[in-house]
């Protein structure tokens, strides 16, 4: 096992704004080594991978080493911008973590189908999500060896 890494770029997608506070407070609740960032949508999601528009500046939109997507999403679905990213040269090596409500067998499928690295269905209480935060965490930030 690897010693712990200094602070992670963790970028989320989710256009609810009461998830996305929940998971940055269950990070922080982890104790994890993590800056998250959140963008809204799916074109907001490629705008900060690509540098463009509100992100131009590579030093405020840092390059993530994980992305939690979730699925729907306005302007651009989940599954798209999955797509895209799995079928980019620079980014379909970044791990992309489907974080959905959705428990759809059909969305299981299509993302895995599209490269997604792992789905889950986000958890019905602030507990069980500070324990899969400190999962994910320990496993794909501690664990494994992820690409520069």
């Amino acid at each position: 096992m690897k010693d712990r890494q200094p602070t992670v770029t963790i970028l989320m997608a989710d256009d609810d704004d009461d998830d996305s506070l929940l998971v940055h407070d269950a990070l922080v609740e982890s104790r994890l080594p993590i800056a998250l960032h959140i963008v809204r949508d799916g074109e907001e999601l490629m705008d900060y991978l690509s540098h463009c528009g509100l992100y131009a500046d590579a030093n405020k939109a840092p390059r993530p080493s994980l992305i939690l997507l979730d699925l729907n999403m306005p302007k651009k679905h989940g599954l798209e911008v999955l797509k895209e990213i799995k079928n980019h040269p620079q980014l379909r090596r970044i791990p992309v973590i489907v974080f959905t409500g959705s428990n759809a067998e059909e969305d299981i499928y299509n993302t895995y189908n599209l490269g997604a690295n792992s789905f889950i269905i986000k958890p019905g209480n602030f507990t069980s999500l500070v324990e899969v935060m400190k999962t994910i965490g320990k496993y794909w930030l501690e664990i494994v060896e992820l690409p520069l």
